[in-house]
């Protein structure tokens, strides 16, 4: 009887948060794409990437999303200079996700990207990535079953958007964030750790 009203409850009122499919639904109607790629094998002492400037094969998405890092993550929060992938891909494993947008996207966007990022500020990276032009990319790293696909270490989860969609991006967050294959807890993922 408990599980039959549990099961109950979990359909009348949800799981208490946007899912994949919210998230996916949200960012089509906003004009961004999503991809899902399974995250490429790496060691888990992090020693397969020796360098946080290295450039990694592997990665099967642009920005990464997943696979091979650098040992030493980024110190979470907003930059004015772009980071260095290798360190990112290492934020993603620990349930962190980013913001990074290219080099014309205008300042009163930015302005918009940075006042979102200051209402989910654990476990957020704001940062630029000139190369992608005009594009703003979200990136997260999810343990496997979280998108309902892929396996071993998990799917990276990349969305590309032309524009800020506040309503997008937070179903992006709630479906995504928190939920990388070394969960830390979101207090631990403050900026400046």
């Amino acid at each position: 009887m408990l599980a039959i009203l549990a099961v109950v409850a979990f359909v009348v009122f949800g799981s208490g948060g946007s899912g994949p499919g919210d998230a996916r639904a949200a960012l089509e109607a906003a004009g961004c794409t999503l991809e899902l790629a399974d995250a490429p094998a790496n060691t888990s002492d992090h020693s397969d990437v020796t360098s946080p400037d290295m450039v990694v094969k592997a990665w099967n998405t642009d920005p990464p999303t997943a696979g091979p890092h650098f040992g030493v993550p980024a110190l979470f929060g907003a930059y004015d200079e772009a980071l260095q992938q290798a360190r990112v891909v290492h934020n993603l494993e620990h349930g962190g996700v980013y913001i990074q947008y290219g080099s014309k996207v205008p300042e009163a966007t930015v302005a918009e990207l940075r006042g979102f990022y200051d209402d989910h500020l654990n476990g957020t990276l704001l940062a630029p990535l000139p190369r992608l032009d005009k594009t703003i990319a979200l990136g997260a790293w999810v343990t496997p079953g979280e998108t309902g696909e892929g396996a071993g270490r998990g799917t990276g989860v990349l969305a590309k958007c032309t524009e800020f969609d506040r309503e997008a991006f937070a179903a992006y967050f709630d479906a995504y964030q928190f939920t990388g294959p070394e969960r830390f807890p979101p207090d631990a993922l403050a900026p400046g750790s």
